[in-house]
């Protein structure tokens, strides 16, 4: 089970991620370019659900490199893990962070970041 402190953690062992506010919610970016957000549901996406229990807050969304990673995380079962109708044709996924395993949670920021930051970062990093 993975918490924002852990988030703060492994968000601040990313070279150049800075923290801003996009409606209201934080989100992380690398050198202007989005890797992650938190991301509540709105009142459609929780009319989506229907009869099922939405995840529990906090939600982070984390970009993927394209739709191709996108289907490949989802399918590979990670708990927590899931997308919703809005982000349908959309390279993100969406995290129940009260769920996933804190080291699952490391791996996914850091492919955003990866698939996000200019090549001299990414040569220079040491993941």
């Amino acid at each position: 089970m993975a918490t924002l402190e852990d988030l703060a953690r492994i968000i601040g062992e990313l070279p150049e991620v800075t923290e801003g506010e996009r409606y209201g919610h934080p989100t992380w970016a690398v050198r202007g370019k989005s890797i992650a957000w938190l991301r509540p549901f709105s009142k459609a996406d929780i009319k989506r659900f229907g009869d099922q229990t939405p995840p529990d807050p906090p939600i982070l969304a984390v970009n993927t490199a394209d739709l191709h990673e996108k289907e490949g995380v989802l399918a590979a079962g990670i708990d927590g893990v899931f997308t919703i109708e809005h982000f349908n044709n959309y390279p993100a996924v969406l995290i129940e962070l009260s769920v996933i395993n804190p080291g699952d949670l490391r791996d996914l920021l850091v492919d955003a970041w990866l698939a996000a930051a200019p090549a001299e970062l990414v040569e220079a990093f040491d993941g």
